[in-house]
């Protein structure tokens, strides 16, 4: 099951076609994913102390309706544990009536912080961290 938390289009997001900046929408899913970390139990500072951070190695958006000041949306994210050195994270902006306004599909990994590479084993970084790593789907 995905997570998801909720988010209020403010008027300041809005760009001049009156409807969601396109960028807000990257701003959005970011959110969500600092969010779902902290559900799941892993605080920042726990992270940098041993060592390792998130990071985010592509963004694939693809826009299907707009958004406008007021909108109610719901932003989910789900990870896709592959193996290997990255992850993959599936994220969706939907109205409250469950339409879907856009779509986030990420790559990413985490990085050793000294050495700065992409650890081997996110999923086990992450395990590590976490108070509740079921909830990162581990």
């Amino acid at each position: 099951m995905a997570f998801s938390v909720p988010v209020t289009v403010r008027g300041y997001e809005l760009d001049i076609n009156g409807h969601l900046n396109q960028a807000v929408y990257l701003q959005y899913a970011e959110h969500a994913r600092w969010e779902l970390l902290r559900a799941a139990g892993i605080q920042e500072e726990k992270m940098i102390g041993s060592g390792i951070g998130p990071i985010v190695l592509e963004n694939n958006i693809k826009y299907f309706r707009e958004l406008h000041g007021g909108d109610e949306v719901t932003v989910s994210c789900e990870f896709e544990w592959a193996g290997g050195k990255i992850f993959k994270m599936h994220q969706l902006i939907s109205k409250l009536d469950g339409t879907v306004s856009a779509q986030i599909d990420v790559v990413g990994g985490i990085m050793d912080l000294k050495a700065r590479k992409l650890v081997a084993d996110p999923a086990a970084a992450l395990r590590e961290v976490s108070e509740f790593p079921e909830t990162l789907g581990l």
